[in-house]
Parts: C-alpha cells; structure tokens; sequence
C-alpha cells in the first residue's frame, strides 16, 4: 500500500509557473513507477508526464513536451512535476500516481494502482 499527497497547485497567470509536490508513504517509492495525470471539469482523466522507477527515463505527452519537468527523489519519496509557461488550457485538478511494486511505467490510467487526493491548478488568462 501506499498514500499520496500532492501539494503545490494554486492559481496562476498563463506565462507563470507552479511546482507540484507528491510526498509518498511507506519504504516502497522507489520500487514503483510514478506518473501525473489531470482532469479538467467535464473531461476524462489525461496523462501529462510519467518517470521511471530510477527516474532515469521521462515520458510527456504532447500538450506538454517542452514546458513541464517531472523529477523524482527516491531518498524523500517524493515526485515533482514542474510546469513553466503555463496555459488556461493546463487549468485541471492535478493527480499523482504510483504503480504497484515493480510495476511498469505507464501513459494510461489503468497502469496506475494508487492515486492521490488531486490538486487545483488554475492558469488565468
């Protein structure tokens, strides 16, 4: 098992930036595969960004490549997705996900096993 909190969302205007903070639980962090996804209202849930279990290789969707960074630090069981030039169109609630021990890294949704609480990033025009 494992519990995620994500912390760091916020309002903001597009050009800005936001750094978003996932504190994992338990001694298994580094044994699993993390992603990012968000949902905005009225939309399925989509991914952003993935990381390796050694955070040696990243994943970003399209939308945006470029513009945001995600990062891992196994020793404080934390993940970071860093978002520059941000858009309204990045306007969501944003969720951490962890995969389940030893488990591949993923785009979708159903490669994640545990999910966070979500946090509110919104991006003003």
């Amino acid at each position: 098992q494992v519990q995620l909190v994500e912390t760091g969302g916020g309002l903001v205007q597009a050009g800005g930036s936001l750094r978003l903070s996932c504190a994992a639980s338990g001694s298994s962090f580094s044994s699993r595969a993390m992603g990012w996804f968000r949902q905005a209202p009225g939309k399925e849930r989509e991914f952003v960004s993935a990381i390796t279990r050694s955070g040696g290789t990243t994943y970003y969707a399209d939308s945006v490549k470029g513009r945001f960074t995600i990062s891992r630090d196994n020793a404080k069981n934390t993940l970071y997705l860093q978002m520059n030039s941000l858009k309204p169109e990045d306007t969501a609630v944003y969720y951490c996900a962890a995969s389940r021990v030893l488990g591949a890294v993923g785009t979708v949704v159903p490669a994640y096993n545990y999910w966070g609480q979500g946090t509110q990033v919104t991006v003003s025009s």
